[in-house]
């Protein structure tokens, strides 16, 4: 009997250790974790004071802040969906959402989402995180790409200064950066180390798409006269002109700032945020301003893959972890957080705050472009990882450089690229 006793005791103590879920005391508060991608020291500040703002206010959903990266998100996502580790919140850009909407590792918001929340963000801006019938992100945060240029040596030239009212055409900023280069050195300097995007996205301002979606759904690539504007620019500032330094083309955005201000470069195409660099790198006394991107048959139109919050689909509160969304996107919290970021908001109201529109470091002119903002060409195309890494990526650099022509660039990316997509929709 005592030994029957002593067994009853110890399953019983197995028992309530399994229940109480290695805590000690089960409070029903939930947690979430949020996997933040800020890394500019402003940006993280605004995240982690938000996080510390809603958990003062919120005792019953308690949000931990994990830290993760922009290098190796992809994988770690990947990663942490297969082992049923994923956080329940989930920051990343809407350009790697696809393939975790349509694998099923990310919740569809539609029905989740608060009308305020909704609304206040513009349509043009959800189609970023719609695949399918589907929600599966919240697009927050959006960068233009910009001219940045030396504001003295432009002046000392006499050309015309863009606006976003009047900006250059194509064929005008070419001869521009032909003007401006000579004597050793340059007109432009294109930081193209990653050229898929920044040429895709700048081509719709020509009216480039590159990928078009048949009525069966199926996407193809076609490389039509309104996607050749933006290379064969390059190409020619590059190999033609020589007003784009040869150098700089596998070189990344950071790369090319030495150079810029050690006035190498007239101009340095650039994401809206690398103004944050600039203002600590710069020399004193070194004057810079912002242009517009040139502008083509569509106007100053160009693709974004904003910042977006997602929920996992494994997690067990979506509805909480979409009510602290909410709460990290209201309006003047949205605001801190462009403003940490030296971004723009996709939010309307955010997007009227005055501290966006000052001409001071070239946020009215950013935020001027807003408007014209739209989904990449390849946001919703299943497989553009692996044609950008394993095709695109390789064609555009060759070209750039002048190691093929025009028509063997288009070979490669309808050729090889469509034998990449046609996996993917089976």
């Amino acid at each position: 009997m005592r030994a029957k006793w002593l067994i009853g005791l110890v399953l019983a103590l197995l028992l309530a250790g399994c229940t109480g879920g290695g805590s000690g005391k089960d409070d029903g508060a939930v947690t979430l974790r949020f996997q933040s991608l800020a890394w500019q020291e402003e940006s993280v500040a605004a995240n982690q004071q938000l996080v510390k703002e809603w958990n003062a206010t919120h005792p019953d959903v308690k949000v931990d802040y994990v830290q993760g990266s922009w290098d190796s998100v992809h994988d770690q996502l990947l990663t942490s969906f297969e082992g049923g580790e994923a956080p329940d919140i989930i920051h990343d850009a809407s350009d790697d959402l696809a393939d975790f909407a349509y694998g099923g590792y990310l919740a569809d918001l539609s029905d989740l989402l608060p009308a305020r929340l909704k609304s206040d963000i513009t349509q043009r801006s959800w189609d970023t995180t719609t695949f399918g019938d589907g929600i599966y992100g919240v697009p927050f945060l959006q960068e233009p790409r910009v001219l940045v240029a030396n504001a003295k040596w432009l002046k000392e030239s006499g050309v015309r200064i863009p606006t976003p009212e009047h900006p250059w055409s194509w064929t005008e900023f070419r001869q521009i950066t032909e003007h401006l280069g000579g004597d050793g050195k340059y007109g432009i300097a294109w930081p193209l180390k990653e050229p898929v995007s920044a040429t895709l996205n700048l081509s719709l301002s020509a009216g480039g798409q590159l990928f078009h979606r048949g009525a069966d759904g199926k996407v193809t690539i076609r490389f039509e006269k309104g996607d050749e504007v933006v290379p064969r620019t390059v190409h020619d500032q590059a190999n033609t002109d020589h007003s784009a330094s040869p150098t700089t083309l596998g070189s990344s955005g950071s790369d090319t700032l030495p150079g810029f201000f050690g006035g190498k470069y007239a101009m340095v195409p650039l994401g809206f945020s690398y103004r944050q660099q600039i203002v600590q790198q710069a020399p004193k006394g070194f004057a810079w301003q912002v242009l517009p991107a040139p502008a083509g048959a569509e106007g100053l139109s160009q693709g974004v893959s904003p910042q977006t919050l997602s929920v996992a689909e494994d997690s067990p509160h979506k509805k909480e972890a979409v009510q602290f969304i909410d709460f990290l996107l209201r309006p003047k919290n949205m605001v801190r957080l462009a403003l940490g970021d030296w971004m723009l908001p996709t939010g309307t109201q955010a997007l009227k705050d005055p501290a966006l529109h000052t001409a001071e470091n070239g946020w009215a002119t950013g935020t001027a472009l807003a408007a014209h903002l739209r989904s990449a060409p390849a946001q919703s195309v299943r497989g553009y990882p692996e044609w950008k890494d394993k095709v695109a990526t390789p064609a555009f650099q060759e070209y750039y450089s002048g190691a093929i022509g025009l028509a063997e660039l288009r070979r490669r990316l309808e050729k090889d690229g469509n034998l990449v997509l046609a996996r993917y929709q089976r």
